[in-house]
């Protein structure tokens, strides 16, 4: 679907999973930890923290487009839930959201099996809260991560910051970051890097962080960032992103600066996009609201323009650009096209009917980036 819209104002027991009830709906309930064959070789990303800090809150309005007021009644979590969200996404991945009294010297905890095949352990702080007990479990949480598998990449998520000052959130950050790593260098731990975010669920703060965490384990990351710095080189771009349409998380973008309202924009955009399409798009009720005709242009009232194009199933691509860079549609087009290519020389599709996501392609098709980046570079300027 075709859409042109022209705005006039500038928006600014650790072995049993079942902790939500299955009337409400979100993710898939597992009766036991053990993995199935399909899921042995997904990586996943745990979500931890004291109870009350709001794990699931960002696991449901994340993946699960819950509205942030709706989270106000979920349960608390008393045991681990895990959802496989490849389904609906390009992210290939399962999220363990964990429950807050989780105890690590309980002999029903199976620390080899949790952290072995994880790639990223997100431990969550309420920042409106005393975190000083939460600091212990951190230390206690990455301390044992870390002794059974190093490759864990470590996310701190300083959470609940919206209702914080400028200035508190900065002090909160400093005083977090300085105290997590004292007590890793108290542990002889100095090799363990902790990245730090200040998220919120009631704005765009936490898409942006989990792209940051999502990002780490994607190993083509480096060449679609450089197929996406080549592609608004040549077409006058000012920014480009390369979004996962069902979570609004961008899986890459160039290597210019993220500023925070660009990235809003084009996630605001997404919905745009999504609603608009649900309502006028689909003929006779059938069909998907994202498909490989979606494309959508949006003029802002102070010369800039969102433009908005299908990639893959799972992907587009949001820019930002001027309007007179705009002028050169055709160009813009033709080098979409080759970018669109190179893409999918990058990633090869899942040949399963149930809309699985991409997953990485062999290493014989990604042994020759090059080619990949001279595919654009032959786009007339």
């Amino acid at each position: 679907m075709n859409i042109q819209y022209e705005d006039t104002t500038l928006p600014g027991s650790y072995g049993v999973v079942g902790s939500f009830p299955k009337s409400f709906g979100y993710g898939v309930e597992v009766p036991d930890l053990e993995e199935s064959p399909t899921s042995a070789d997904k990586p996943r990303i745990l979500l931890m923290g004291l109870r009350r800090s709001g794990k699931s809150s960002i696991q449901k309005v994340v993946f699960h487009k819950m509205s942030p007021n709706e989270t106000l009644f979920l349960e608390s979590t008393n045991k681990i839930y895990k959802d496989d969200i490849s389904g609906s996404s390009f992210v290939n991945f399962q999220i363990w959201d964990f429950p807050g009294q989780v105890d690590f010297f309980d002999p029903t905890f199976d620390s080899e099996m949790i952290f072995k095949g994880t790639g990223a352990l997100i431990f969550v702080i309420d920042a409106q809260d005393d975190y000083m007990e939460a600091l212990s479990r951190l230390h206690l949480t990455v301390s044992r991560a870390y002794k059974v598998n190093p490759d864990i990449n470590f996310e701190v998520f300083i959470h609940k910051v919206d209702g914080l000052s400028d200035d508190h959130k900065i002090e909160t950050q400093r005083d977090i970051h300085q105290r997590a790593n004292d007590d890793l260098a108290d542990a002889s731990l100095e090799k363990v890097h902790l990245s730090f975010y200040l998220t919120s669920i009631y704005d765009h703060s936490i898409f942006e962080a989990f792209s940051k965490v999502v990002q780490k384990l994607i190993p083509q990351l480096p060449t679609l960032e450089n197929l996406l710095n080549i592609f608004i080189s040549h077409s006058g771009i000012e920014k480009a992103f390369l979004f996962d349409v069902s979570s609004k998380i961008y899986i890459a973008t160039d290597s210019a600066p993220v500023d925070m309202q660009s990235y809003e924009l084009c996630c605001d955009m997404i919905d745009v996009v999504l609603d608009i399409s649900c309502i006028y798009g689909l003929e006779d009720g059938s069909g998907a609201a994202y498909d490989e005709e979606s494309l959508a242009i949006i003029k802002l009232n102070n010369t800039t323009v969102l433009y908005l194009k299908e990639v893959t199933k799972f992907l587009a691509l949001v820019c930002i650009l001027r309007e007179e860079s705009f002028e050169r549609k055709g160009l813009i087009e033709y080098n979409f096209h080759c970018f669109r290519k190179a893409i999918h020389e990058v990633f090869e599709v899942g040949s399963s009917n149930d809309g699985a996501a991409w997953r990485p392609a062999s290493s014989s098709s990604n042994s020759q980036p090059g080619l990949k980046y001279a595919s654009l570079n032959g786009s007339a300027v």
